[in-house]
């Protein structure tokens, strides 16, 4: 009898206990949409060149390339980069990676989030997490030599 009143009330702990040992839901929030234009007028240029983000923000990226020329002339995509990185540097390495969508495989570990190549009226998106740590994580389109004339902005972590 003295185990089965043991094991009724460790059950009963377990039940009551229960609920406050499972982890927390993730918060089901709509990401916080950011709408992008880039190539107006042929222009090599992103309509928006700053993103401000708190800690771990959830952000949607929407990205309209408004460009008339081809995909393979005028493509646009867009590339976040950890902080620190380069955006020059890695424009200049992805300039050979076509096949790859211009994000070349020796530098994919710095690499947050990307928008694919867009062609002329073309719409992509991508949602992520900001980073956690506070800091300047730059973004710009890493098709060839449109970061070398200003393609590129900064997503701001405070």
């Amino acid at each position: 009898m003295k185990f089965k009143s043991l094991a009724v009330t460790l059950v009963a702990a377990a039940l009551f206990a229960g609920p406050a040992i499972l982890p927390a839901a993730e918060s089901t929030a709509a990401p916080r949409v950011v709408k992008i234009v880039a190539g107006v007028d042929n222009v090599m240029k992103f309509d928006v060149t700053r993103v401000t983000a708190a800690p771990g923000e959830t952000i949607k990226i929407i990205l309209t390339n408004k460009t008339t020329l081809p995909k393979n002339v005028m493509g646009h995509n867009w590339v976040l980069l950890t902080a620190g990185t380069d955006p020059l540097a890695f424009a200049a390495a992805a300039a050979s990676e076509a096949a790859n969508g211009y994000i070349p495989s020796k530098l994919k570990e710095k690499v947050i989030a990307v928008v694919g190549l867009l062609g002329p009226d073309e719409v992509g998106e991508v949602t992520f997490k900001a980073p956690l740590k506070p800091g300047d994580y730059p973004y710009l389109c890493s098709f060839p030599a449109h970061c070398l004339i200003g393609m590129k902005g900064v997503l701001v972590v405070k």
